[in-house]
């Protein structure tokens, strides 16, 4: 079921690739006019386009859109105490990781006496997208609306998609009340990123919107990137597993099933320098997809997506992750934080046999929103900053701008920009003193 290559082919790094361009190809101009006529209609028919849609897509007709506070409380009362106890633990943990990302705004005095600074601001109102379908994501939940919060977002707007009965999971619903989101609204799709961006009668525009989900989604989050600010591009899952001997094989399947039973779409990639595990990993990966009750979904992704690459070399197990670029990368090696070092390119690090992934997606505190396909080669994972922006500030003094000026004014001329050299000439022609 996991191909196997040799670390040192040509194959390994073509099918790294392919792997990492798993979702491209035509079939996204065909979703991409779909979601350029959905956006179209919700601008254009606002609530009304939205009941269309969910109806159409979701099989249910909705007369309110938004879910009630009782329903979000009644949810919370229903929810297990060893569940209620789980999400109070990874709000607590992921708002004290986020907490540390606030930036600090900055001021300098110029050699002049100018005074120079960037000063830090939120959003007024963020979106945040919370996928439904396959599963229920009450981590996701936690993951935009803590940075949100943190970064003092007075206002967050939260759509999912609506369960077959029209109601939405009810411990998403619960995640939602720890997090302090009140403004939850049944849609989902394309439909829900084009109401987020463009408003509607009931749900309002937003200034940022974050969260995964499919392809149709991504491509609207594209599609409105401009009107509104977006987290990322998010893809399908993936996983990418450097492992020398002394790795436990069972470990190991485990971690590579936890990214498969995503989506059919997701990568399950193991790296290793042992021979004996590029043979015991995908026999425990069968032993463990017994009774799995994902195993059909779980295995087309590892059929079309997994992979064994068996190196001479932690150095070249590290150089071809980093071709990767992996959203998580797990090192089950005898010295993780020496590997670490040598990685350039990667979402999240795991590091040594007891930092399964999962511990990352729920509660361990960095955020889990991580870059896909190939995208950490120059991104990150989503952050408090994410939901803040910045602003310059210039406050020149008189004999700031005396010695500056002629400067300025050369190279306003340079480019043959007559009133930027003018604006100068005039104050250093002026005597305000000021």
């Amino acid at each position: 079921m996991l191909l196997k290559v040799l670390g040192d082919s040509p194959q390994a790094e073509e099918r790294l690739d392919a792997i990492a361009a798993r979702t491209e190809g035509d079939g996204q101009a065909d979703a991409a006019r779909q979601v350029e006529t959905i956006i179209a209609e919700v601008r254009r028919d606002g609530d009304g386009a939205l009941r269309r849609l969910t109806e159409r897509f979701d099989g249910v007709h909705l007369d309110d859109l938004r879910v009630s506070a009782e329903a979000i409380d009644q949810a919370w009362r229903a929810t297990p105490a060893p569940l209620q106890a789980a999400l109070q633990l990874a709000h607590e943990r992921i708002t004290a990781f986020h907490r540390l990302q606030i930036p600090q705004d900055l001021t300098m005095e110029g050699a002049f006496g100018e005074r120079l600074g960037r000063r830090w601001r939120p959003v007024e109102r963020a979106g945040l997208y919370v996928p439904g379908g396959r599963a229920a994501y009450p981590s996701t939940v936690l993951m935009n609306a803590v940075p949100a919060t943190v970064a003092g977002v007075e206002r967050l707007v939260m759509t999912t998609p609506p369960g077959p009965t029209g109601e939405v999971n009810p411990t998403v619903l619960a995640a939602a009340r720890v997090a302090g989101v009140q403004e939850i609204y049944r849609v989902g799709g394309a439909q829900a990123i084009a109401a987020l961006a463009w408003g509607t009668a009931s749900i309002p525009r937003v200034d940022v919107i974050t969260g995964p989900g499919n392809l149709y989604v991504t491509l609207a989050k594209k599609s409105v990137y401009g009107r509104v600010g977006i987290d990322s591009l998010a893809g399908p899952s993936e996983v990418l597993v450097i492992a020398d001997d002394g790795a436990d094989a069972d470990l190991i399947a485990a971690d590579l099933l936890a990214q498969a039973e995503h989506d059919p779409l997701a990568a399950a990639i193991l790296v290793t320098t042992s021979a004996r595990l590029a043979e015991a990993v995908p026999a425990a990966v069968e032993r463990q997809l017994a009774d799995h009750p994902r195993r059909a979904l779980t295995e087309t992704s590892l059929r079309d997506w997994g992979l064994v690459v068996l190196c001479d070399s932690l150095e070249r197990a590290a150089t071809l992750s980093d071709r990767f670029a992996p959203e998580h990368l797990e090192l089950q090696v005898r010295d993780p934080e020496a590997l670490a070092g040598r990685i350039r390119q990667a979402g999240a690090i795991f590091l040594g046999a007891h930092s399964p992934e999962a511990a990352g997606d729920y509660l361990a505190g960095p955020n889990h929103t991580l870059p896909t396909g190939g995208t950490a080669r120059f991104s990150g994972a989503l952050s408090v900053e994410t939901f803040l922006h910045h602003t310059s500030v210039i406050a020149f003094t008189r004999s700031a701008l005396e010695a500056t000026g002629p400067s300025i004014v050369t190279l306003a001329s340079s480019e043959g920009l007559h009133s930027h050299a003018e604006s100068v000439r005039l104050r250093l022609a002026g005597a305000d003193g000021g």
